[in-house]
């Protein structure tokens, strides 16, 4: 009895520290409790581990989400800011209330016909990553290399490709960059799976109920409104919580702009509320992309036709009659991103519960897509060796696999494909859109 005691003891103290760190990561920087708002990390990358020796990089498989933008739905920005200006006409606001409605009055007129566009900010980001991925591995950029980019048909994507590719042209103008953004590739560059939406849609009274428990917008409404019966008389509970979802993802998304990055609007949430909206919404994502018992173990294959596209990339460079030193870059959407992250299992986004209480202690949003996220898979060979190698990156930092290696961080791409191979094959093929 006395040792079942110290294992649940112990278990329980692993589930607090656990806890205990995301709250750390955000009293360190509240920025990261944003979720997909949060910006890409401009600095801080660790060095790349060494290959083994006589092996160098010759090939990158790539997908990319674009860079930092602007909230694609209006009424996030607009609906608070008319509260805040109805309670300003009728003596509503406290002081920083007033200050906030400033604010967000600004913001409001810098978004004005550039919902969903890319920011300044976002294009530096892919500026940055394309230089980085050149310094790391400049051997895949050798004079005459294939640089294969395509991106989805949107235009923060092909914005967010241009930039990239951009870069490395200036960095060696001697590579044979093309690009493309074309219907006939959505098919695996953001696939619309009819089998995924009723799943995501079954678990909506699941969500609405942690909705309910997690996010409370007490300490935000006290902190802009001076009269709380008034706030009463004119937002029901509803209309409460929509208005701190709201909020958190405007004030989340001002570190996207240069115009707003240093405005810091996170007092207007407490400790407790940083941490459970930023719960509610990973558990959102997980819904929306996990591999989940809840939606059957099923929404991440989504990215079947994606990882397949990677797959025959790799194929092509590795044994093709012209063996391919370069790069396939792809650009997207974090939701592309996520699901992707999850069905190869990189760095344990394949954890599967059904428990959202829990959920927080396992899976983190936060840790996987940030604006311009990227995965970036690079190969290595040896001359004379039939063994290739591949080091899998995610926002440029080495990542893990489920997958046994004597060489970590490396793998033996051979053990990789089959695992992905495998994992294929326990869903129906996706037949493509065409």
């Amino acid at each position: 009895m006395k040792r079942f005691y110290s294992i649940t003891i112990l278990v329980l103290l692993a589930a607090l520290t656990l806890t205990a760190g995301v709250r750390e990561d955000f009293k360190a920087n509240p920025k990261l409790s944003a979720n997909n708002y949060q910006a890409y990390p401009v600095d801080g990358f660790p060095a790349i581990t060494a290959a083994p020796a006589g092996y160098e990089p010759f090939f990158i498989n790539h997908y990319g989400r674009h860079g930092s933008r602007w909230l694609i739905n209006g009424k996030k920005y607009s609906k608070p800011l008319e509260l805040l200006e109805k309670a300003q006409r009728e003596g509503k606001l406290t002081a920083r209330g007033e200050e906030v409605r400033m604010i967000l009055r600004d913001v409001n007129e810098a978004r004005q016909g550039r919902l969903g566009e890319l920011s300044d900010l976002g294009a530096e980001q892919h500026q940055g990553i394309a230089r980085r991925m050149y310094q790391n591995f400049p051997q895949v950029f050798q004079d005459g290399a294939p640089v294969i980019a395509r991106s989805t048909v949107v235009i923060r994507c092909i914005l967010s490709m241009q930039n990239e590719v951009d870069m490395l042209a200036s960095l060696n103008p001697r590579l044979k960059i093309t690009t493309d953004a074309s219907q006939a590739t959505m098919y695996y560059m953001n696939y619309s799976d009819s089998v995924v939406k009723p799943l995501r849609a079954s678990q909506a009274d699941l969500l609405d109920k942690y909705e309910k428990k997690w996010v409370n917008p007490k300490h935000m409404l006290k902190k802009l409104f001076n009269d709380q019966r008034w706030v009463k008389a004119n937002l029901n509970d509803d209309e409460a919580r929509s208005m701190m979802l709201s909020m958190f993802d405007v004030v989340g998304n001002m570190q996207s702009h240069r115009l707003f990055q240093n405005v810091n609007l996170y007092d207007l949430f407490s400790a407790d509320d940083i941490y459970n909206v930023w719960r509610y919404n990973n558990a959102y994502w997980y819904i929306l992309s996990g591999e989940t018992p809840l939606t059957q173990c099923r929404v991440d294959y989504i990215e079947a036709n994606l990882l397949r596209n990677i797959i025959e990339d790799a194929d092509r460079a590795i044994t093709g009659d012209n063996p391919w030193p370069g790069a396939s870059l792809r650009f997207g959407h974090e939701s592309v991103v996520l699901p992707l992250c999850c069905l190869m299992g990189l760095n344990g986004a394949d954890y599967q519960t059904t428990d959202l209480e829990t959920l927080d202690q396992h899976w983190q949003t936060y840790k996987i897509f940030p604006m311009a996220a990227n995965i970036q898979l690079v190969y290595f060979r040896q001359a004379g060796n039939d063994d290739i190698l591949m080091l899998p990156l995610l926002n440029e930092r080495e990542a893990t696999l489920p997958i046994a290696t004597d060489i970590a961080p490396y793998y033996h791409w051979s053990d990789v494909r089959d695992y992905f191979i495998d994992k294929l094959s326990r869903q129906p093929i996706i037949v493509p859109n065409k």
